[in-house]
C-alpha cells in the first residue's frame, strides 16, 4: 500500500499550509498510486525557523552522541528496508533487488558518517612565542539547503542528510516529488531514532519555486545540488550571489574505454550491467563505449547479446532486470536523441523502441557508427542507451575521452599496468575505475570535474563542505 506523503516540519509531518497537493505516478502504470504534500512559502518560513532552531541545539550535541543517534538511525533503515523498497519500486520503477540494495546501502552511509562525525579533527600549531596557543578547530557550517534527484530517491539525500548531521548542522531536504515516499521513510528512521525537533525537515513542490527562496535566505548557510548542469548553474550563481557555500554533483558522460588486451567477456558483462542499471538513469552510467579497433567487433556482438537477454518488466515482478524510465519525459528524449542519431547515420544495433503502450518502458538500446555530430555523442542520455565506437591509438582515445566539458565518472578496462596508469593520469574525470565497477563507496571520494561540478559527497572530503574552519589563537596572561 502506496501512503499519501507528508512535509517533516520542526519535527511534525505535516499537510501544507494551503492543503495543496501533487499527485504520485507509477511508471510502470503510468497510473497515479498516491499524492504528496506541496509546500508553499508559509511551509518554507515554518522550515527555516525550525532549521534555524534545530541547528542552535543540534550543534551542541557532542560528536559522539551525534554518531550514537545516526548508528540508531541507520540500523531503523536497515530494519525497514523490506517494507520501504516496495515503496521506492512504485514510485520510480527500479527492480526491487536493486531498491533494497539502495536502501541498505542507505544504511552503510549513515554508519559512515556516523564514524567521521567522530573524527572531524581539528589540530594545534606550534606558536613562536612560549605561553601562546594556536589552534585550528573545526565548526559546522550552519543550516543547509539540500535538492535531490528522483533516480536514487535515498541514495542522493543520504548522503547530503549525513554529512551535515555528522557535522553538527541542521538540514532542509527538497525532496523529489516525483519519488517522495522512499526519502520520507529514511529520514522517518533519523526522527525515530531521536533527532531533535527541527534539525532535519522535508519540503516536496516547485523545485524552482523552492530553491530561488531557499538558497538567498540568511537562515541557510550552504546549498548542496544533485542533478543537470544546466540547473546545478543557475543555483550555483544564486548561492554564489550571496556568499553560501555549495556542493554541486552534476550531470556526466562518462566515458568506458576497452584496450585491445582486455578481458572482453569481463569487460562486455560489467559495462552492460553497469550501463543499463537503473535503465540507465544514473549520473555515473557508462555512456560513450570506446572500444580499441581490434576488439571492436567482439565487444560490438558481446555488449548487444546482453542487451537483447535483459527482461524489462515491472520492478515488483520476479525476474526482472529493468525497469521503466521514471517518467514520459524520459521516453522522448530517448526517441528524439535515437532519430538524431540515425540521421547522422547512426546504426541501430538493437532496442531503439518504446516497449507498449502502458508505462514508461524502453527497450535497452546500443548505437554504432554514431559520429561525433549527433547529439548523443554531446549529450548525457540518461536512459537505456548505449553508443559504441572503434578507436586506434592510446592519444586519440584520451582525446576523444576528454573533448566533452563533463568530467565526473570514467571507465577502463586493460591488462597492461603501464596502460592503466597512464589512462588514470590522462583522462579529466573526479573519479575513474579500472578493470571492475569500484565507484559511490560510502568510504571514497564521489564528484566532479569541469562541467560534472565540484565537492565530493564520499569519502572522509565530504564532511569538510559542512564545517566552517576557526582559527584561535590565545596568549597566557
Amino acid at each position: 500500500m502506496y501512503p499519501d506523503v507528508l512535509l517533516l516540519i520542526d519535527g511534525e509531518w505535516t499537510k501544507s499550509a494551503s492543503a495543496r497537493s501533487i499527485p504520485v505516478v507509477n511508471p510502470a502504470t503510468g497510473e497515479p498510486i498516491g499524492r504528496v504534500a506541496h509546500a508553499g512559502t508559509a511551509d518554507l518560513d515554518r522550515a527555516l525557523t525550525a532549521a534555524e532552531k534545530g541547528f542552535a541545539v543540534w550543534r551542541r550535541v557532542s560528536a559522539f552522541e551525534r554518531s550514537k543517534v545516526m548508528r540508531k538511525a541507520a540500523d531503523l533503515l536497515r530494519a525497514r528496508a523490506d517494507q520501504i523498497a516496495p515503496l521506492l519500486t512504485q514510485e520510480q520503477g527500479k527492480p526491487l533487488a536493486e531498491a533494497k540494495g539502495e536502501t541498505l546501502a542507505g544504511a552503510d552511509v549513515i554508519d559512515w558518517f556516523a564514524e567521521e562525525a567522530r573524527r572531524a579533527y581539528g589540530r594545534v600549531i606550534p606558536a613562536r612565542a612560549e605561553g601562546v596557543y594556536q589552534l585550528v578547530v573545526k565548526e559546522p557550517v550552519g543550516p543547509v539547503a539540500a535538492f535531490t534527484p528522483w533516480n536514487f530517491p535515498i541514495n542522493q539525500v543520504v548522503r547530503k542528510l549525513s554529512a551535515a548531521l555528522a557535522a553538527g548542522c541542521s538540514i532542509i531536504v527538497k525532496a523529489p516529488e516525483e519519488t517522495p515516499a522512499a526519502p520520507a521513510e529514511l529520514i522517518r528512521a533519523f526522527v525515530d531514532a531521536g533527532v531533535p525537533a527541527g534539525v532535519v525537515n522535508l519540503v516536496f513542490g516547485v523545485p524552482a519555486e523552492i530553491s530561488e527562496y531557499l538558497i538567498p535566505h540568511p537562515v541557510i548557510r550552504k546549498m548542496s545540488f544533485t542533478g543537470s548542469t544546466a540547473v546545478g548553474k543557475q543555483l550555483a550563481a544564486i548561492a554564489g550571489a550571496h556568499m553560501k557555500r555549495v556542493t554541486m554533483e552534476l550531470g556526466g558522460h562518462a566515458p568506458a574505454i576497452v584496450f585491445e588486451d582486455a578481458d572482453v567477456d569481463h569487460a562486455s558483462k560489467l559495462l552492460s550491467a553497469s550501463k543499463y542499471r537503473n535503465a540507465g538513469q544514473v549520473c555515473i552510467s557508462p555512456t560513450r563505449f570506446l572500444v580499441q579497433e581490434k576488439l571492436y567487433d567482439t565487444f560490438v556482438d558481446k555488449f548487444v547479446t546482453a542487451a537483447k537477454n535483459l527482461k524489462v518488466g515491472d520492478g515488483l515482478e520476479s525476474g526482472t532486470q529493468m525497469g521503466p524510465l521514471a517518467n514520459a519525459r524520459r521516453i522522448t528524449a530517448m526517441e528524439t536523441l535515437i532519430a538524431d542519431a540515425t540521421k547522422h547515420g547512426g546504426k541501430v544495433r538493437t532496442g531503439g523502441n518504446r516497449i507498449g503502450n502502458n508505462g514508461n518502458f524502453f527497450e535497452p538500446t546500443v548505437l554504432t557508427d554514431v559520429p561525433l555530430s549527433a547529439r548523443v555523442q554531446n549529450e548525457e542520455p540518461f536512459g537505456p542507451l548505449a553508443v559504441i565506437s572503434p578507436f586506434g591509438s592510446f592519444d586519440e582515445v584520451v582525446q576523444e575521452a576528454n573533448r566533452l566539458p563533463y568530467g565526473l565518472a570514467s571507465y577502463a578496462f586493460t591488462r597492461s599496468a603501464k596502460t592503466a596508469n597512464a589512462i588514470a593520469n590522462s583522462v579529466e574525470s573526479g573519479m575513474i575505475t579500472i578493470n571492475h565497477i569500484g565507484l559511490a563507496l560510502p568510504e571514497v571520494p564521489f564528484g566532479g570535474v569541469k562541467d560534472s561540478g565540484y565537492g565530493s559527497e564520499g569519502g572522509s572530503e565530504a564532511i569538510e563542505a559542512y564545517l566552517n574552519t576557526k582559527f584561535v589563537t590565545q596568549a597566557g596572561l
